[in-house]
């Protein structure tokens, strides 16, 4: 058997969950580093080594590590977004779709760990401005989606949408991405403090689970 080659990480990407795809691969390889090394950590030829390809076919796929790392964010918060609206009831108030969305972000990313640390990663780098506009230029992603439906956007707290972001779903991917132990009971509480951050006062049926009364509202994600 030959010996591995001088230099190669010994943590490399494994062979069976590299996509065939030669873009993609770099893409889960920026993902990789990023999420184990931050940014510094993750140069055009350590992302080559990580996919296991020249880093001339890294710039052959894009023109430069922006290029990829926005490209890399899209694709990871478009999965996101189909996973967490997939089989999402549309007759249902907003408070009730948006404790459905919020936990579902979490569970998602908590079984996802690496792509949450990259997401985290974007959002306290000098990426994050471009990274959001780069999101809603593209229009692809499902959570952006959601925040446009008629009887959500009406509520909209007239709040910065970075604020709004901040407020509601980045707590779920801070969580998932630092591996917090948390009860189904806790995040129901969570999720529901979120909602109150970014919605309007008034009463949801779905929200009583007392008989005080809770907020209500919507919300919108970058």
């Amino acid at each position: 058997m030959a010996a591995p080659a001088s230099g190669a990480p010994a943590d490399r990407m494994p062979a069976d969950r590299m996509p065939t795809d030669r873009a993609a691969a770099v893409r889960a390889a920026l993902r990789t580093l990023v999420a184990r090394n931050g940014f510094h950590g993750a140069s055009m030829s350590a992302v080559a080594r990580e996919a296991g390809v020249a880093t001339g076919t890294a710039y052959t796929h894009y023109a430069s590590k922006d290029d990829l790392v926005l490209a890399a964010y899209r694709e990871t918060k478009t999965a996101l977004g189909a996973a967490v609206t997939a089989g999402l009831k549309q007759d249902v108030p907003a408070a009730e779709r948006f404790r459905t969305l919020w936990l579902a972000c979490y569970r998602y990313l908590e079984a996802n760990p690496e792509n949450a640390q990259f997401l985290l990663q974007v959002e306290h780098s000098p990426y994050r401005a471009a990274a959001h506009g780069s999101v809603l230029a593209d229009g692809n992603d499902p959570l952006v989606a959601q925040a446009a439906v008629p009887e959500i956007a009406a509520r909209l707290l007239p709040l910065p949408l970075d604020v709004i972001y901040e407020l509601s779903f980045s707590p779920a991917v801070r969580l998932a991405a630092g591996g917090a132990e948390l009860t189904g009971d806790q995040l129901d509480e969570i999720a529901d403090a979120c909602w109150r951050a970014v919605s309007r006062p008034g009463v949801d049926p779905a929200f009583h689970r007392t008989t005080a009364v809770r907020s209500t509202g919507h919300w919108n994600l970058v």
